[in-house]
């Protein structure tokens, strides 16, 4: 592995660690927003995994003299992340997508929410989702769970880039799984969960960029890793005589299988838009094999919220 000198000297709280192998147009603007934090006891480490443009990726490290940038042969994002914890000072871990970017008062909301709690293990904040020019679909619709089977159960969206967790929770509970090339977020914080509360920061401090590129639109992918990902923690459950996390994992799960089917019959109305009919019918068999519950969960779920209503009005 290869490491650069950093550049100016900190006393960090705050690690921030971001993982790419390729730079990409947005680089410039995630680090920038890391720039403008005002919270200032912070290092940044970026870990270059194995880029095939090294020196196009440096000349835009460059600009940012305080980024300590270490390069290492392609080991996925896993890897990559867990190697730029270990090379790290903070007592805080907050990790950088490339592609995304956030608000000036993010760290300093984080860290002010844990210092006040000391049991809290990790900090979450409101999310926004933007497309590639920055512009908002979807609003920030975080909310504060009220207990451990409420993350198990994925009620709201709790995901690497508005989570801040103390390096020892990390570190107690194994890091990154280097196996793990997509949902390995979800398995940090299902693990983090079982180990103490998590505090919410309701405002939207963080923005999650929506494109072409990036790997949550590989969406057949993404649900086979989240169920596995999910099932092996099920298992452990199990294992365990958790009985009582049980039913968290399987409405997980079911959860699950309701995003993959929605995700495909999306890709299959745009490909239909674009005149592929095989693909698209290739998508919907697709979400047939691999969620054929969904259509009675969503009924369910459907039926379940309709209930809770009645109840309250």
């Amino acid at each position: 592995m290869i490491e650069h000198p950093p550049g100016a000297s900190v006393t960090p709280r705050v690690s921030v660690v971001v993982a790419t192998d390729r730079g990409g147009p947005y680089l410039a603007e995630a680090l920038e927003s890391i720039d403008r934090q005002t919270f200032r006891e912070v290092e940044t480490i970026l870990v270059d995994d194995g880029s095939k443009a090294p020196d196009a990726l440096r000349a835009i490290t460059d600009q940012f003299p305080d980024v300590r940038v270490l390069r290492q042969q392609n080991a996925g994002v896993s890897v990559a992340r867990n190697y730029g914890v270990s090379v790290s000072k903070g007592d805080l871990l907050v990790f950088l997508d490339d592609d995304d970017r956030w608000e000036p008062e993010r760290l300093a909301r984080q860290v002010t929410a844990l210092d006040a709690d000391p049991g809290a293990v990790l900090s979450y904040c409101g999310m926004r989702t933007i497309d590639a020019d920055g512009h908002e679909l979807l609003a920030a619709d975080q909310r504060q769970v009220r207990d451990v089977h409420e993350v198990l159960r994925r009620t709201t969206g709790i995901i690497l880039p508005n989570v801040m967790i103390r390096r020892e929770t990390f570190l107690r509970i194994g890091g990154f799984h280097p196996s793990f090339r997509r949902a390995q977020d979800l398995d940090l914080v299902l693990k983090a969960a079982l180990e103490g509360d998590f505090l919410f920061i309701d405002e939207t401090l963080v923005d999650y960029r929506f494109h072409g590129a990036n790997n949550t639109r590989r969406h057949r992918e993404l649900c086979r890793s989240i169920d596995h990902v999910v099932r092996l923690h099920l298992w452990n459950a199990r294992e365990r005589g958790r009985g009582d996390l049980v039913p968290d994992y399987e409405a997980s799960l079911a959860a699950n299988d309701r995003f993959a089917a929605w995700s495909s019959a999306r890709a299959a109305r745009r490909l239909l838009a674009e005149r592929r009919p095989g693909p698209a019918l290739g998508e919907l068999a697709w979400a047939a094999r691999f969620a054929p519950g969904a259509p009675v969960s969503w009924v369910r779920q459907r039926l379940g919220r309709a209930g809770s209503r009645s109840t309250t009005d």
